[in-house]
């Protein structure tokens, strides 16, 4: 094929873009979906250990802390590489914003990053090292340091929704007039409580998974029990609670960027006595849903708390104001809202195993939290692309648009840089995931090994006194 001809078939550099940053984003975004739950988890284990005094939680945090270390490092490495594709794909986006989202991004690595990064040796190599009083300290700083992150980086992210608290200058660029609106913007606390509830959420199924796994092959393990028990107190309380934080995010959604829930919702025409769309396949084209399914009456209910509520549709704005993609927005929405209904049958189902006493020896139930384990990722995933997908076409909703923010760079170069991206990632964090599933094949045993400690080896210098053998006096140097 001609060279001209292969560069015509590829896609835009826009599109390119937007799929290297999608690509990594969801990679990065698994990460901390875990570990902000597991921070909290281990931080809870501990706590349970110094106030109970068992050693079965000791034992159930070193088993965890492993598992959490390789995901914080993946979580790390994934999300640098984000802030590399601001300076290369995305500088006009990165410099008329800069000075508003700048200082937002940089406050997380000053307090967050550096809290987690500051207190991390001490949790993971300390527990033997240090009074039990600090390292309990340590984990709780590493814990506040993963909602410190999660609250600087959602303020960001929900600013570029709901935009408020800025003035345009003369040169295009966004300053900041308000900072307390500007962080505090209109979204955030609705997606922070959503998103940090979703990870908690994601964490509790994992955990779940394990120990439903470990008690399906041996239903008398005590460590297997404690953490299932704990993972099912979780599902039973937060996925109910998951789902009244998202219905008001999706009321502030609503109020704040209409387009978005019209097209999670599949309206296309304004009216009233809306209709709940269950299944449908939307048709961008002609502007309708082809093979429809839908509840009379209850999308106006739901959205309006009203039979009589008018809901608009997307035929009320214009083409160039709707999502762009109308159809990846809709079923990403009933992933994210179908696995939700799925994790509240899962908590209930454990209530009434419990009460029966039949919560450890269900077979049937157990298989069902083991295929449950990946459920809290998908749903994440999905959430974040009705998120960023819904927002479209713009980057800063309503002000500036995604074809206005991408550098000024071909697009075989966009597709070479993908390409190393997609090589490396599923070389690199395939390999990091699969020692994370090795880890969590192997059951949970008395006296769990933490991580890997010993005395720290000496690169330079004398040869360090733990290279003698303990007991072993230093040979005497000189005649006296």
């Amino acid at each position: 094929m001609p060279t001209d001809t292969l560069l015509e078939a590829l896609p835009s550099a826009l599109d390119l873009a937007r799929f290297q940053f999608a690509f990594t984003v969801v990679w990065h975004f698994l990460f901390p979906a875990f570990t902000i739950g597991l921070a909290s988890y281990l931080a809870v284990l501990e706590g349970m250990w110094l106030w109970t005094g068992r050693a079965l939680y000791l034992d159930l945090w070193r088993y965890w802390v492993k598992v959490f270390a390789i995901a914080f490092a993946m979580g790390v490495v994934s999300g640098i590489v984000l802030s590399y594709q601001f300076g290369t794909n995305w500088s006009v986006f990165a410099d008329r914003t800069g000075p508003l989202l700048g200082p937002l991004l940089g406050y997380e690595v000053l307090t967050a990053f550096f809290l987690e990064a500051g207190f991390l040796g001490v949790m993971l190599f300390g527990l033997n090292r240090v009074g039990r009083g600090l390292h309990f300290t340590a984990t709780l700083l590493v814990a506040f340091g993963t909602l410190l992150s999660a609250f600087w980086i959602l303020s960001a992210n929900s600013w570029m929704n709901t935009p408020v608290g800025y003035t345009i200058g003369p040169d295009g660029r966004f300053l900041p007039e308000d900072w307390w609106a500007v962080i505090f913007n209109p979204s955030f606390p609705y997606r922070f409580l959503h998103t940090v509830t979703a990870a908690y959420l994601t964490t509790a199924l994992i955990v779940g998974a394990v120990g439903a796994y470990h008690l399906l092959k041996d239903a008398a393990n005590a460590r297997a029990r404690v953490m299932f028990s704990m993972a099912m107190w979780m599902a039973l309380f937060v996925a109910p609670a998951q789902l009244v934080i998202g219905d008001l995010h999706g009321l502030n959604t609503l109020e704040h960027q209409p387009q978005k829930v019209a097209a999670m919702e599949g309206h296309w025409e304004t009216r009233t006595k809306a209709p709940l769309v269950l299944f449908a396949l939307p048709d961008q084209e002609r502007e309708m849903n082809r093979l429809e399914v839908s509840i009379p009456g209850l999308g106006s209910l739901i959205l309006g708390h009203s039979f009589e509520a008018e809901i608009r549709g997307l035929k009320a704005f214009p083409p160039e104001e709707r999502p762009t993609n109308v159809p990846l927005v809709f079923w990403s929405f009933r992933v994210m809202v179908g696995l939700g209904l799925v994790m509240i049958a899962l908590g209930l189902a454990s209530a009434w195993l419990r009460w029966r006493r039949r919560l450890y020896t269900t077979p049937w139930f157990l298989r069902w939290a083991v295929a449950m384990g990946p459920s809290g990722l998908v749903a994440a995933t999905a959430g974040w692309i009705v998120t960023e997908a819904g927002r479209q076409p713009y980057t800063v909703y309503g002000v500036l648009r995604t074809a206005d923010s991408v550098s000024p760079i071909a697009a075989p170069a966009v597709a070479a840089s993908l390409a190393l991206f997609v090589v490396v990632y599923f070389l690199v964090f395939g390999a990091g995931t699969w020692l994370i599933l090795r880890l969590m094949s192997r059951p949970p045993l008395p006296e769990e090994p933490a991580v890997p400690a010993g005395e720290p080896i000496r690169t330079a210098g004398i040869t360090p006194a733990p290279a003698v053998e303990p007991g072993r006096a230093l040979p005497r140097s000189g005649g006296g």
